[in-house]
């Protein structure tokens, strides 16, 4: 049976070896890791899945913004979606996807949510679109279709994702 729990009672190594798994020792080197940056993951937002006390998934969110030359608009990053190789397929991406949406909801941390991903199934199954990523830049080669967000105060307006420089209060 899977059980969801949050990603820090979860040794780190141990989701190192499952993202190393699931994406490749190349997996630095991708767009993602550019725009969350050094930072760390939000933990309200971060989940694992276990099997039998053994790493099977694992979610992580993350503070990011939308910046131009005159302002910071906080985002949300959601992913990457870790799942066991030998385990794929099994809907546990598709349940942690759904536990951290459920829990940015219940925190008031929905409003601006965002990821690189498959436009049809995430606008299939979460909502995710493109609809007003169009004049978003990154920090390295990203396909425009698969720059998705959901939530009302996602800012249909130009800038680059990054990191969040905290301002004030946490994410």
């Amino acid at each position: 049976m899977i059980t969801l729990v949050p990603l820090d009672s979860i040794d780190s190594t141990a989701v190192e070896f499952l993202l190393d798994r699931a994406f490749g020792p190349d997996r630095f080197a991708r767009t993602a890791y550019a725009i969350r940056g050094a930072g760390k993951a939000i933990a309200a937002l971060s989940f694992a899945a276990v099997e039998d006390g053994v790493l099977v998934g694992s979610i992580q969110c993350w503070p990011i913004a939308l910046a131009d030359d005159a302002r910071q608009i906080p985002l949300i990053m959601v992913g990457p979606v870790a799942v066991e190789p030998t385990h794929q397929g099994d809907g546990i991406g598709r349940r942690l996807m759904s536990h951290a949406l459920d829990a940015a909801a219940a925190t008031g941390r929905d409003g601006a949510l965002m990821l690189i991903g498959d436009p049809d199934y995430y606008s299939r199954f979460f909502g995710f679109t493109a609809d007003r990523t169009a004049h978003w830049q990154a920090p390295g080669p990203v396909d425009r279709h698969r720059l998705l967000a959901r939530g009302g105060a996602v800012p249909n307006a130009a800038g680059m994702l990054g990191p969040r420089v905290r301002v004030g209060a946490s994410a």
